[in-house]
């Protein structure tokens, strides 16, 4: 067959969407996959014929656009990340394929009601925060720009922690998302690759070339799981491809006949553990021996299929730069570039500087995080246990990278020590972010000032080497999943007024600001709110058993409970608005909901405790007669995409309160502001663009700046002036301190304000004052409910800048050299 007739040769007739013709999918899918008869069939059997029903147009679509890519012999995008936070599918994939509501009528003839089954669907627990909401929101984007991008990561059996409080503690659970299966995933037992562990390397002369090969150690299966990920207002259909591990021998039949069972399955147990849990806690020396695993497994699965998919499409080696494009989110996936030279040089033979050309012409780099402390390393020791080959390649382009940094910056050790890739100050340490500058051609930051300190502190003297790698790409988000689908209320508003343009170019929604000055849009923008919180309230309600007024504000802070993004100053600011109520200095007041979501990391012992403070003052205050109606506090358990699809619709005021300087971008305030919420911070990450687009008297702005932190800093933080100099800040600590939160345990919390008292690193005194003086000004304008909507509804209009669609377009005209390649 002629390649020019590979796709058109393919659509046969595709499966019709209209609603009749969903009808038979279904019932199909219900007798012949589910296995049910209709007359008996759950709720759940509904779901799944559904699934399937949806699952059967996008992979048809996944197909026709697979041959297209080949055909037409496109550059791909490969985006490798430890997270995906996907969220559930069937919602988002008939919206997206445009049939969502001939399959609620195809429904509700069968007497099946839709918004009541796709409750049902677990969310996939393949992420945690920010991270993996981005990644996900990218591939949504690719799909939708029909560009050619796979995704890669781990099929996690349980992800990410179930959270449970139990007394106001993070208890965690496992997330058996997969006990009812996953129809939206295709297994392909066919696509499995060997990744090795421990062992050791054996060198010897091949022709006068020094070659290498890793030997002995032990052996583990990368299994591809598919998901295929369709695009919005068109039929293009990208992939997802999670890898399982699996052993290389499931059973042990000598152990088993000889009694001992538990050695018999042995190694199935530890070979599989792999991909069993998102982040494993690395508080252990085994625990962090298996993160190293995790990452290295998915990373050389997803290489291999690279290469293997580039070589069977009949490209070159030396063309690898021209036809692929590795994308690393963040420094988990940065082992990669040692995989990629050793499957080169190893494998394949080639010298080392030709490899080193095409891996560096290969991949690019997204860091995440201003913290050195939060940037990833590995002890050498366990880096030459676990991957000896990998170390000595590390050694090897470290030698090569520190002879260049020598020939630019002669006589200047300390530069040189800065710069290399192992840390010999601190006990001999692998620094991945180094790894991954070295080995990329561009690295590039999530926001405007993000990217600027990266330039200035983090990788000052990378970009004295190298300025022309650094690009800012500021982040993004999906208002397909965001607007579209979480809030259809607004959505519907909008289309009404300014049709559907904009949800494949979110700057239309500027076209909404001249019906600001509209009374009528107002009211309807204003009871749409109401709506969303109420909905929220039911949560509430069902979740906590906590009735919370839909008239009161909805302070919402949701995110990752980390010292940095400061929960604790919320805390402060509850505990002293508390204080007004009883003491009679509240005034007139709003009544406000304070909303917390998140998790902490198992071994984060400090975030947890600030989730168990939160949780007792919540029981303080929601007891108190005397701030009835005035005052509640709410932790809703267990965060994740669904929940968030109700709490950032309800929003009125989003805390975006992170330390300057520590906040890369963020991307939750991205998608409250969007919703139409006034957003409370400081001049950190994203907010710093926001209040550019959204304008200064739309924002909430407070505290130190990046700079007056670091000035503070420098001529040493003194937090104690603070308390002593603030008698309101000195009574809110004084409270936590002395158990009046914890009266079963009065000093559970003395260590913690002993902390922010000698030490704090985040600030969280030094902004208290400023923060308070905020909030009174939030609850002023919140008062004058015409005043806060017309402000709110700016914030929607003008998020257009926020689009991930965007985002990806830049990426793939600065950072991958890549074109949309798609059909209609």
């Amino acid at each position: 067959m002629k390649k020019l007739d590979m796709v058109h040769d393919y659509d046969p007739t595709p499966l019709s969407c209209d609603k009749d013709a969903l009808k038979e999918s279904i019932r199909d899918g219900l007798i012949h996959i589910v296995g049910k008869d209709p007359l008996n069939a759950t709720r759940r059997d509904w779901l799944q014929a559904v699934s399937y029903a949806a699952r059967e147009r996008i992979i048809e679509r996944r197909m026709y656009t697979k041959r297209l890519f080949n055909q037409e012999q496109v550059k791909r995008v490969y985006y490798l990340s430890m997270e995906y936070l996907i969220g559930r599918m069937l919602v988002n994939s008939l919206m997206n394929l445009g049939f969502y509501e001939n399959c609620k009528d195809a429904l509700k003839e069968m007497g099946v009601d839709l918004h009541e089954i796709v409750g049902l669907e677990s969310d996939a627990a393949l992420g945690n925060g920010g991270l993996g909401r981005l990644a996900a929101c990218i591939l949504d984007s690719l799909a939708t720009q029909c560009l050619p991008g796979y995704g890669y990561g781990i099929r996690y059996e349980f992800g990410m922690f179930h959270q449970h409080l139990e007394d106001g503690e993070q208890v965690e659970h496992p997330d058996n998302w997969l006990r009812y299966g996953n129809p939206w995933e295709f297994p392909r037992p066919e696509k499995i690759y060997p990744v090795h562990f421990y062992g050791y390397v054996v060198e010897h002369r091949e022709r006068g070339v020094t070659r290498h090969h890793w030997e002995d150690g032990e052996e583990v299966i990368a299994m591809a799981y598919d998901h295929p990920t369709p695009g919005f207002g068109n039929k293009n259909v990208n992939n997802l491809r999670l890898w399982a591990a699996k052993a290389t021998r499931d059973f042990d039949l000598d152990y088993f006949n000889e009694g001992d069972y538990i050695r018999a399955v042995q190694e199935k147990i530890e070979s599989e553990t792999i991909s069993m849990v998102l982040y494993p806690n690395d508080a252990t020396a085994v625990g962090r021996e298996l993160r190293l695993k995790q990452e290295y497994f998915f990373v050389s699965a997803s290489i291999q299929d690279i290469l293997a998919r580039h070589l069977e499409l009949g490209y070159s080696l030396e063309e690898l730069p021209n036809k692929v494009a590795i994308q690393l989110n963040d420094t988990h996936p940065a082992i990669a570039i040692a995989e990629l030279m050793r499957l080169l040089v190893d494998q394949h033979h080639l010298p080392w500087q030709k490899a080193w050309n095409i891996t560096c012409g290969v991949f690019s780099y997204t860091n995440h995080t201003l913290m050195p402390e939060a940037l990833e390393t590995w002890p050498v020791h366990l880096m030459e246990r676990v991957l000896p080959r990998h170390m000595q390649i590390i050694y090897e382009i470290n030698f090569h990278f520190l002879n260049e940094v020598r020939h630019n910056f002669p006589g200047d050790n300390a530069i040189v020590q800065r710069l290399s890739i192992i840390d010999e100050s601190n006990g001999r340490q692998v620094r991945m972010a180094h790894l991954a500058v070295v080995g990329s051609h561009m690295v590039n930051g999530v926001a405007a000032l993000h990217t600027q300190l990266l330039k200035k502190n983090l990788f000052r003297d990378f970009h004295r080497l190298w300025p022309e790698r650094f690009v800012s790409i500021t982040n993004g988000i999906t208002p397909r999943l965001w607007l579209n689908q979480a809030n259809p209320g607004l959505r519907d508003l909008i289309n009404e007024h300014i049709g559907e343009d904009w949800l494949m170019d979110l700057q239309q929604l500027n076209k909404l600001e001249p019906l600001i000055d509209n009374p009528g849009f107002r009211e309807r923008f204003q009871q749409v709110k109401r709506r969303n919180k109420e909905r929220l309230a039911d949560m509430i309600k069902e979740e906590m058993g906590l009735t919370v007024s839909p008239d009161a504000m909805f302070d919402v802070q949701i995110k990752r409970i980390h010292e940095y993004k400061r929960q604790l100053l919320n805390v402060l600011h509850i505990i002293s608005y508390y204080n007004r109520i009883r003491d009679g200095r509240a005034g007139e007041q709003a009544p406000r909901v304070s909303i917390f979501a998140g998790k902490a990391a198992p071994s984060y012992v400090r975030a947890k405790q600030i989730i168990h403070l939160i949780n007792d003052v919540a029981d303080v205050v929601n007891h108190d007669p005397m701030v009835a109606g005035k005052q509640q506090v709410a932790f809703i358990p267990n965060y994740d995409v669904s929940s968030a699809s109700v709490i950032i619709p309800a929003a009125d005021l989003s805390e975006q309160i992170s330390t300057a300087g520590t906040e890369a971008s963020g991307t939750g305030n991205m998608k409250l502001a969007l919703n139409g919420a006034m957003t409370i911070g400081t001049l950190d990450g994203a907010n710093i663009e926001i209040r550019q687009a959204v304008g200064e008297e739309n924002i909430f702005i407070f505290g130190l700046n990046a700079d007056e932190v670091d000035h503070l800093r420098a001529e040493g933080y003194r937090p104690r002036d603070y308390y002593d100099s603030n008698e309101e800040l000195r009574q809110a600590l004084d409270m936590i301190r002395d158990g009046f939160f914890s009266p079963s345990e009065p000093g559970r919390y003395r260590d913690l304000v002993q902390n922010l008292l000698e030490v704090d690193t985040f600030m969280v005194l030094a902004d208290y004052e400023s923060y308070m003086r905020e909030q009174e000004r939030v609850d002023e304008l919140y008062r004058d409910q015409d005043a806060w909507t017309r402000r709110a509804m700016l914030n929607t209009a003008r998020m257009g800048y926020f689009s991930i669609d965007r985002t990806v377009a830049e990426y793939a005209e600065k950072v991958w050299g890549i074109v949309p390649e798609g059909w209609n």
